[in-house]
């Protein structure tokens, strides 16, 4: 029986799906997560403990679970791990270096520079640093983020020095907070500006063998994600752009994977198009995260994680294609902080025709925080249709038919508190206040 090695985070979505299709094409699972090393398999998963902070250490670990035939990671940190396990395996993968440079935001942009690709100007700025100082720098509208933070998580537009301030500290403040902390990554203590992209947004879902790349499937993100926060909420497939266009996004995604020294697994590319052509946001060595996955199907109902694990034991699956029918997801946002309750409605979302799933995945008390904070969804929608726009309809119409009872708790998200836990100041314009 074939092994394949997974590594994921202990709460990733995606373990049940990679887990059921394993068992349908004979496959053994092996997981490597983060669970505590101390108690004796506390998830009953037999999963191997590893730390994704210490990437050269836990490869080590793993390789003790030979023989192992095929590597795959879902997640940007367990993807530098998986790349590290692979050399010390000698499986086929992309090299370590590569996926570091995904992982973190300043190299990307200085590979991608360096190759000659279109890149905005950008700096990266240490946490401590002066904002007042840094702000001079900065060219207007900028964009600040976080180098290591996925899903758009910190990403704050700035179109003036006051507002850069208030972005900087409020980013400062997210970068100094336990869960961050608790990566314990260098590039955390970073923040990078770099001129703001105008421009449509695209995602482009693929898969790399020996560098070439296949691709799977091009999202629309139909929102306008023009700031000052860039919460990702619809995606759509396949895209609606022109065939020019398309090819455009194909060809600065090959050029980025080439220049980056990716060959292997899966990818998820972040695109924008404007009358420049095509610019990278991102480019990371994993598939499209969490649940969002569901919205691709191939074949005769072939799930992407199938896909995946097929592709990483060397089958070819250059000739599966995307089923015929459009997808799409919702992701659904958290419109304010506060403690989740509950939801109406969902029966009457399940009714609209073309939805295929409603998921709530907020949990009763959870305490729950919009963007650019938070780092989770209340749920996810999803809907198949003849057309594009027909999915696109039926997911607006879906999240309309739900209600969200979220318990305010003011105390608990005033910037004064925030100031207490972290000793820095927060500054927050008019704009985000409302």
């Amino acid at each position: 029986m074939p092994r394949v090695l997974l590594f994921t985070a202990t709460t990733g979505y995606q373990i049940r799906v990679f887990d059921d299709s394993a068992r349908r094409l004979g496959i053994e699972l092996v997981l490597a997560t983060d669970r505590c090393h101390v108690l004796a398999d506390p998830w009953g998963d037999r999963a191997i403990p590893v730390r994704f902070e210490d990437p050269q250490a836990s490869a080590l670990r793993v390789v003790e679970a030979r023989p192992i035939h095929g590597i795959v990671a879902v997640g940007d940190r367990p993807a530098v791990l998986a790349a590290h396990a692979a050399r010390a395996l000698g499986i086929p993968y992309n090299s370590p270096e590569s996926v570091e440079a995904c992982h973190n935001k300043y190299k990307a942009r200085e590979v991608y520079r360096a190759a000659g690709l279109p890149v905005p100007m950008f700096f990266r700025v240490a946490i401590t640093a002066d904002p007042n100082e840094t702000a001079r720098r900065a060219r207007y509208p900028c964009v600040l983020k976080p180098l290591g933070l996925s899903a758009s998580r910190g990403v704050i537009r700035a179109n003036s020095p006051p507002e850069y301030i208030a972005a900087f500290e409020r980013i400062a403040a997210l970068l100094e907070s336990t869960d961050v902390l608790q990566m314990r990554e260098e590039q955390n203590r970073y923040i990078q500006v770099e001129d703001y992209i105008e421009g449509r947004e695209f995602a482009l879902e693929g898969l790399l063998q020996e560098g070439r790349l296949k691709v799977l499937a091009i999202f629309d993100k139909p929102d306008p994600l023009e700031g000052p926060f860039f919460e990702e909420t619809v995606y759509v497939t396949p895209s609606r752009a022109s065939a020019e266009v398309q090819s455009t996004l194909i060809q600065m995604a090959q050029r980025g994977i080439q220049a980056l020294g990716l060959t292997s697994g899966p990818i998820h590319a972040e695109l924008r198009h404007n009358q420049c052509g095509a610019w990278i946001l991102e480019i990371a060595a994993r598939p499209i995260g969490g649940l969002c996955a569901r919205a691709l199907q191939f074949g005769q109902g072939i799930p992407l994680e199938e896909l995946i694990l097929r592709h990483a034991l060397g089958e070819d699956v250059s000739a599966i294609e995307r089923a015929e029918a459009a997808s799409g997801v919702m992701m659904i946002p958290i419109a304010r902080a506060g403690i989740y309750e509950g939801v109406t409605g969902i029966e009457r979302a399940r009714t609209v025709p073309g939805i295929e799933e409603v998921i709530i995945t907020a949990k009763e008390g959870q305490l729950l925080r919009p963007l650019p904070e938070g780092a989770s969804y209340l749920g996810f929608l999803f809907a198949v249709g003849t057309s594009p726009d027909e999915v696109e309809t039926a997911l607006r119409q879906a999240h309309q038919e739900l209600q969200f009872q979220m318990a305010t708790t003011l105390t608990t998200f005033r910037p004064s508190m925030l100031r207490s836990q972290f000793s820095t100041r927060l500054r927050r314009t008019t704009k985000d206040e409302n």
